[in-house]
């Protein structure tokens, strides 16, 4: 698909038919995060797939954001193994996370599979019940499927600021 396209279509999907996401094209969006740029090349994320009845089971206890959605990926970081920036203000970890994620929704978008990014989520909680390890912090959960039939964006979704209010040269 032509990549402008990809960003222009992509929403976030809030009504998902229950169908999981094909193995290959799993692959395929998964590949896509794993070729994602990270600071150093730490490559300090990890990606949880849940799609196992239990595993949905515990999306839902964490978000009431799933919205039927067949598959998930909760995105993590490595904590002890970021980048710490010139000053030490900063650190990777959640900016690396979000950059493999984002690969991970453009990518899905591109294998025609419906997403929304979660992140109103009880974080603590989905370290708990997915036994994650005490050095990884959870930066969101990516619902991923297809979309119920007359499913489409919210009202608002093409609204956007002219590049002029977000933009300026120096």
């Amino acid at each position: 698909m032509d990549f402008r396209k990809v960003v222009e279509d992509r929403y976030s999907c809030k009504s998902y038919d229950g169908r999981k996401v094909e193995q290959a094209i799993l692959d395929r969006i998964l590949e896509a995060g794993r070729l994602a740029p990270t600071a150093k090349n730490l490559q300090e994320h990890h990606i949880y797939v849940l799609r196992s009845d239990e595993a949905l089971e515990k999306v839902d206890m964490v978000t009431p954001c799933r919205y039927n959605a067949g598959t998930c990926l909760l995105v993590a970081f490595d904590k002890d193994n970021v980048y710490t920036y010139p000053g030490s203000q900063r650190q990777s970890g959640v900016e690396d996370a979000t950059i493999v994620a984002t690969h991970l929704m453009l990518a899905a978008a591109n294998e025609g599979v419906d997403s929304c990014w979660l992140n109103c989520i009880d974080i603590a909680k989905a370290h708990e019940l997915f036994g994650l390890p005490d050095n990884e912090e959870v930066l969101m959960i990516l619902d991923l499927g297809y979309a119920t039939e007359g499913t489409g964006p919210l009202g608002n979704h093409g609204s956007r600021k002219p590049l002029t209010e977000t933009v300026t040269y120096l």
